[in-house]
This record gives C-alpha cells, sequence and structure tokens, in this order.
C-alpha cells in the first residue's frame, strides 16, 4: 500500500509517499480502506521526534480516518466488508489501508461525507473526556477554552455550548474571533490585542473565576489560568503549545482548591477510548447529524499535498479541521 513514510523525524520536509506492506487484521480488527484522514497536532509533533508512538503501534503518522472495511478479522460481530466507518487509531491513518479495532469503529452516516467524518473522532472525543468526563461541565458553569478556533476548541465550545455553560475563549486573530462567537462563545479575548486574559475573566465573572479551563497552551499561561480558574475549580491540560516547564505556586491552588488534571487522549487504555467512543455515538453524533453540532473543516489537501497541509496547521492559519482526501 501508499502511505506516508519518514526515514527521519524533523520539519514537514522528511514527509514522503512511500509504499509499505499492507497490514493484517488481527481478532476483532477492521481493515479500512482510507477514504479521508484528520490532521492533529499530535501528528506533528510525533513527526518531530517528540511523541513517539506508543509500543507496538506502527509508526505511520494518523490518529483518525474515514473509510470503507474491504476485510474484517476473526471475532468481528458488528462490521462487514462494503460498510463506511469512522473513527480513532493509535497510529497508521496516514494510509491507504489502516487496520481499526471494532470497538472504535463508528458507522458512518450516509449523507455524511468521509471528509466530515474523519474530522470528528480526535477532536469530540478530546472534547467530552476533557469536558464531561472530567471537568464534569453538565452541571451549567462556565468554562475558558484556550486556541478555541483549532479542531478541539471548536468542538469544545459547541460542547460546552450545548451543555448550558458560558463560555470564555481565546483566540489569535479578529477573524479566529468571529468564527469562535458563531459557534456561541460567550466571551472572546483576541491575546494580540488583550494579552491579560485573565483580567478579562475576572471581569466577567465579578472576579470569581471560572469552573473549568481547557488548556493547550501549558507553561506560558499557567500562572493566569491559576488566577483565572475560581475556588474548587479545574485546570485541565491537553498540551503544551507554550513550554512544559514554568513556575507554580503551590499556594494558590492549595488555597483555591484547584484540581491540575494532566490529560491526553491517545495513551488511554482502549476500554476507555471504546467508552469515549459509545459517547461520541451516543451522545455526540446525533446532534452532528442533526446540525445542532457542526463540523467545521477549514481546508481539505490531497494525499501528495501533505507536507502543505502540515506547514497550513504549524503556521495556525486553520479555523477548525484540517482534512487530507485519498
Amino acid at each position: 500500500m501508499r502511505a506516508i513514510l519518514q526515514t527521519t523525524s524533523g520539519s514537514a520536509e522528511t514527509l514522503n509517499i512511500g509504499e509499505t506492506p499492507d497490514p493484517v487484521p488481527a481478532p476483532g480488527e477492521l481493515l479500512v480502506s482510507v477514504k479521508a484522514f484528520g490532521l492533529n497536532r499530535a501528528d506533528i509533533q510525533q513527526r518531530e521526534g517528540k511523541y513517539p508512538a506508543p509500543s507496538g503501534v506502527t509508526p505511520i503518522l494518523g490518529l483518525e480516518l474515514s473509510g470503507v472495511v474491504i476485510k474484517v478479522g476473526e471475532q468481528v460481530k458488528r462490521f462487514k466488508a462494503g460498510d463506511e466507518v469512522f473513527g480513532l487509531v493509535s497510529g497508521g491513518a496516514y494510509a491507504e489501508l489502516v487496520c481499526l479495532d471494532e470497538r472504535m469503529a463508528i458507522k458512518k452516516p450516509k449523507e455524511m461525507s468521509h471528509e466530515t467524518a474523519a474530522a470528528i473522532p480526535e477532536m469530540m472525543m478530546t472534547a467530552w473526556l476533557n469536558l464531561m468526563d472530567l471537568g464534569n461541565i453538565r452541571d451549567h458553569g462556565s468554562v475558558l477554552i484556550h486556541a478555541g478556533a483549532s479542531g478541539v476548541g471548536s468542538a469544545a465550545i459547541q460542547l460546552a455550548k450545548h451543555y448550558g455553560c458560558k463560555v470564555f475563549t481565546t483566540v489569535g486573530s479578529a477573524e479566529k474571533a468571529d468564527f469562535c462567537r458563531s459557534l456561541g462563545a460567550d466571551v472572546v479575548i483576541n491575546y494580540k490585542t488583550e494579552p491579560d486574559f485573565k483580567a478579562v475573566v475576572k471581569q466577567y465573572t465579578s472576579g470569581k473565576g471560572v469552573d473549568v479551563i481547557l488548556d493547550c497552551i501549558g507553561a506560558s499561561y499557567l500562572e493566569g489560568n491559576i488566577s483565572s480558574c475560581r475556588q474548587d475549580g479545574k485546570i485541565i491540560m491537553i498540551g503544551l503549545l507554550g513550554g512544559s516547564e514554568g513556575k507554580l505556586n503551590l499556594g494558590h491552588l492549595l488555597v483555591k482548591r484547584i484540581q491540575l488534571i494532566g490529560s491526553t487522549l491517545r495513551s488511554q487504555p482502549i476500554e476507555v477510548r471504546s467508552r469515549l467512543t459509545d459517547s461520541l455515538k451516543t451522545h455526540v453524533l446525533p446532534e452532528i447529524t442533526s446540525g445542532r453540532i457542526k463540523v467545521h473543516i477549514d481546508k481539505v489537501f490531497s494525499f501528495d499535498q501533505v507536507k502543505e497541509a502540515h506547514l497550513y496547521l504549524e503556521e495556525n492559519k486553520n479555523k477548525g479541521k484540517i482534512v487530507v482526501k485519498m
């Protein structure tokens, strides 16, 4: 099969189309002909050698896909050859063929394109895991979502609004601010013109702060996050775009009784990821098919434009997801 391969870690220029043996489905797996796959920041980190694939997982990039089942392994019960599916994998989606665990597979609605389906798993399951399971936002609280125009950010804003939260978000341009408002964000902070996001949060919460903060920035936002978090609130770290090392005054966490939670999706046990798949099927997919939650795709690239797609994501140009079509 054709796949995007690397002989060394590094820039987008290290990505090249090559040939590699077809994967063979193990018991409980589907062999899927990939029609489209989504791009994620984790792909860039793995490409650079900073986020290696878990033990036993193919080094080929790619965490989410949509396609057609062409073969099923032993013990598969819910799918057959010819079914259109989408889902989350631990690696390997940047290829013509990939093995998908049956527990992670979702039947694609007929009216949904493969490009849209491929954009869903990582961002929606990340948003659900962190806002619903860890953040427990069902109590109609307030949420601060950093990088609101990203794929995960766009999903998190809509999910939080769907469950009655007041949503604050940070962005880097006026265009992205308008995009986040269109998703339902209540208070949008452009850090280029309002660098002190904690002052804005305090202004609109009467000094109390928000209940939950979803942060992909890391060290450079740590102090501001603690200041913006209300008593008994939660800061959930899902990325380190602003660095991994910073000073932390434990006294502030102690006095405000703040929970600081680290969270990644890829390393979760299959039992957790399959439960998230069930939550996506039950709670989120019906909202997507009804149009109440939208999947925003910024740009679709072709398979031979993967380098350009990576550069586009690295330059932080996107509003919503970037997808590659086979």
